[in-house]
């Protein structure tokens, strides 16, 4: 796999047009004041300039670029501007619906593990206990005095009434959904936020750029 293969992720190409006649100088000097922001440093050969951007101010009309290069190349129907600009905000918007993805795997993994006891579970739990159950006291102990232990159907509903009456008084919505557990719902939907976010944008930034260099190169 190439890198040019998935490097359109955060990087733009293009070109625009430039009119008949216009040079190489008049049109960085139209293109200059976009470099002029602040954060912003810039070489410029003959027909190429190159520039960096860190923390950008959102004033900036080319603040969610970090580096690009412009380039001025003639060809048989007039000179063209071609440029290649780099984004890590994009990168970060396309990245980030995975991360989310992973949450919402990681919570339903969670929730799976925290599920409730089977019906095969407890059929073998109380088998274990019915077993126990059946098993005579110790002779001695009994001689000795010792009380007889519970039985596990005893102990079972004397546990049941203490839980029911540790949870009167409680919502009965807040009750439920902590049997559910954790929903994913919300990574989710973070999820289809940021894929939103970084599809829109990509299409937007890439028409924006162009429509900006067309207008500053016809003196806008």
């Amino acid at each position: 796999m190439t890198p040019r293969f998935i490097d359109w992720i955060w990087h733009i190409r293009g070109n625009v047009a430039l009119a008949p006649g216009q040079s190489s100088e008049e049109a960085f000097e139209r293109l200059s004041p976009l470099f002029q922001e602040i954060n912003t440093s810039h070489e410029r050969t003959d027909d190429t300039l190159t520039f960096r951007k860190k923390k950008q101010a959102p004033q900036d009309k080319m603040s969610i670029f970090d580096w690009g290069i412009l380039a001025i190349e003639p060809g048989v129907d007039g000179s063209t501007l071609r440029y290649h600009l780099t984004s890590r905000a994009l990168l970060a918007c396309f990245l980030a619906p995975f991360l989310f993805l992973a949450i919402g795997a990681a919570t339903v993994g969670i929730g799976t593990l925290e599920k409730p006891p089977t019906a095969e579970a407890k059929k073998e739990a109380e088998a274990a206990e019915k077993k126990l159950a059946a098993v005579p006291m110790n002779p001695i102990d009994k001689f000795l005095g010792a009380p007889e232990p519970e039985k596990p159907d005893e102990k079972k509903k004397k546990e049941e009434a203490e839980k029911a009456k540790a949870a009167n008084g409680k919502d009965k919505k807040k009750e439920e959904e902590e049997k559910k557990g954790p929903s994913p719902t919300p990574a989710y939907v973070f999820a289809g936020i940021f894929a939103t976010l970084y599809v829109g944008g990509r299409i937007l930034e890439d028409w924006l750029i162009k429509r900006l260099f067309r207008k500053r190169l016809a003196g806008a």
